[in-house]
């Protein structure tokens, strides 16, 4: 892949913004389940899914009767240019008027609290799908498969142009109306409310500080892994500022993904189970190759993503290429159930020749997962955790104050 001159990857503007469809007023079902979805791939980190995947979509905050989505909530399409890039045109997102019911917690079900339906609804796609991760994790001798569950914050996007004119969005299918529009979870939030989670709601749910981290991510394509991206974490040499490999993994599987949209809510909030792959297995001559591209790396502020190759050393022969970089700088608070993250992330995708900065909040349930690995263990008091931590993030990750999306 050619190399991109550092003056050549900040981004243009986009045009104005393209006219608001109107309002979509119409009948969907509490939760869909697709199972098996193909990869949404892109250069810079191709997004797998395992083959029996379930990907899910909730919503609370609806009216009396749990199905239809309040009259002041509709579709409108957001101006997110790194997706733009990707697709062409501006993706959609669930907006609310000012006369929209504000109570998300009687709205949809007047007997049961939100984040009690979440929970019992993901509850047994979360075990199946661990049951998989398990069997996965014994079977494996070429990687270290390590399996997570977390919750990660920001804005649900729908891509595509429904079909159907809104007037006639109540008597179309609900299951197939939905389905024209493929998903997507765009994670950025805004600087002050990372800064509200870091001094004020940290405190608040009881976690101590426990480290920061300053890495570069090499992203690298493989010839031999077509369907895979390799990730060269990195870290920058004291004695003379260069990079250092010190773990190679796979790009993450996916496993469960169920995306929740909190409609009286800043944001959103995405829970997934997905595995992550260290390579344990690798030839000298693989490690060589791969530490000719890192050690040919110049760390340089100036450039989205904070590394450049010189001209000819953004490959190593005709088996690794470059195709992303990330810069990320975070910090970690954690107590014995969970680790909240947050993250400033400084990214450049070399396949569209586009960078982006980011402020993430991720919160890893690392208590649910370790009981997951409990083969004998009831379901029972996995869901009162799951029960718990989605309504502790319900009740304080998910409301930005007057931050503006």
């Amino acid at each position: 892949m050619a190399y991109v001159p550092p003056h050549k990857r900040h981004s243009k503007e986009r045009g104005g913004p393209s006219p608001v469809p109107a309002s979509l007023s119409r009948q969907f079902k509490k939760g869909l389940n697709f199972r098996s979805p193909k990869a949404n791939a892109h250069q810079s980190g191709k997004i797998v899914y395992a083959n029996t995947a379930i990907s899910r979509w909730l919503a609370v905050g609806l009216d009396d009767d749990g199905d239809h989505l309040p009259s002041g909530v509709f579709l409108k399409p957001v101006s997110v240019e790194a997706v733009e890039r990707r697709s062409g045109e501006k993706p959609l997102a669930l907006a609310k008027s000012c006369v929209a019911n504000e109570d998300d917690e009687t709205g949809r079900d007047r007997g049961k609290k939100p984040w009690v339906h979440i929970a019992e609804t993901v509850m047994p796609d979360l075990v199946s799908s661990f049951e998989v991760v398990r069997s996965e994790i014994e079977g494996q001798s070429m990687e270290e498969i390590k399996p997570t569950l977390v919750a990660r914050f920001g804005k649900i996007l729908f891509h595509g142009s429904p079909s159907f004119p809104a007037e006639t969005c109540g008597d179309m299918d609900t299951e197939t109306s939905l389905r024209q529009l493929k998903r997507s979870f765009y994670t950025n939030i805004p600087p002050s409310f990372v800064e509200n989670v870091t001094l004020r709601i940290i405190p608040e749910i009881g976690l101590n500080f426990e480290g920061e981290k300053d890495i570069y991510h090499v992203k690298l394509s493989d010839k031999y892994r077509p369907d895979s991206t390799i990730s060269c974490k990195c870290s920058v040499s004291e004695a003379d500022q260069r990079l250092e490999l010190y773990k190679v993994e796979l790009n993450q599987v996916r496993h469960m993904v169920v995306d929740v949209s909190c409609l009286s809510k800043d944001l959103d909030m995405r829970l997934m189970l997905c595995t992550k792959r260290i390579l344990t297995a690798i030839s000298e001559k693989e490690k060589d190759s791969i530490g000719d591209l890192i050690s040919s790396a110049v760390i340089d502020s100036s450039v989205k993503g904070g590394l450049r190759w010189p001209v000819g050393k953004e490959s190593s022969g005709d088996r690794y290429s470059i195709v992303g970089v990330w810069h990320t700088i975070s910090k970690t608070y954690k107590n014995s159930s969970m680790r909240l993250k947050v993250r400033h992330a400084d990214r450049f995708d070399f396949g569209i020749s586009h960078g982006e900065v980011t402020e993430e909040t991720v919160v890893k349930l690392k208590g649910i997962t370790s009981e997951l690995h409990e083969q004998s263990l009831g379901t029972e008091s996995i869901c009162d955790m799951l029960k718990d931590a989605v309504k502790m993030t319900g009740e304080h990750l998910l409301s930005c104050g007057n931050a503006v999306i």
